[in-house]
């Protein structure tokens, strides 16, 4: 009776909220059989707090259920272990930033671990893709879709993409220029 009951979750249905769509619809995979998925990872500045620790739960258990139901699912989480926040924690240390986002990375997995989240299939490093970084960024500028603010800084230009705040529901003109 158990396998049985087993069978008919694994042949129901899976359904998830579509953001662009505002509606709860059937998950259909891009490759029958097969499930992507991407989420933003930490920014390894410091221990990680609940918010990190929900998002973890939340995608292990998608995934895990996306397996049990057939699906060959590829989980990729990215690293964020350099960035402002991260030079100016390791710089408060008296640490060089590497060795400082370094340990906090390592705090991080052992904090999933714990909770018997399983690691993602792959987990890439923005040190490990910097030039394709800038290379992104010299095209956006290129396009008109982002600009040089100075200082190193660059920013997008929301008004040059149509579609932007579709997803959030957010409108252009209501956001704020801070």
């Amino acid at each position: 009776m158990a396998g049985r009951n087993l069978d008919t979750l694994r042949a129901m249905a899976f359904h998830l909220y579509d953001s662009a769509q505002r509606a709860v619809v059937e998950f259909v995979p891009l490759t029958p059989g097969k499930a992507s998925i991407y989420c933003c990872g930490a920014t390894v500045q410091s221990a990680p707090h609940l918010g990190h620790v929900r998002k973890e739960v939340n995608f292990d258990v998608l995934r895990r259920w996306l397996s049990y139901s057939g699906y060959d699912v590829t989980l990729v989480t990215n690293v964020t272990d350099i960035d402002d926040k991260i030079l100016a924690k390791a710089a408060e240390a008296g640490t060089p930033w590497w060795a400082h986002a370094y340990h906090y990375e390592g705090v991080f997995h052992e904090a999933f671990r714990a909770l018997g989240v399983r690691p993602p299939t792959y987990e890439p490093r923005a040190t490990g893709h910097v030039p394709e970084m800038v290379e992104l960024i010299a095209a956006l500028i290129e396009r008109g879709h982002a600009y040089d603010a100075g200082g190193g800084d660059v920013y997008f230009d929301v008004r040059s993409w149509p579609s932007y705040g579709e997803l959030s529901g957010m409108k252009i003109n209501d956001l704020d220029a801070d």
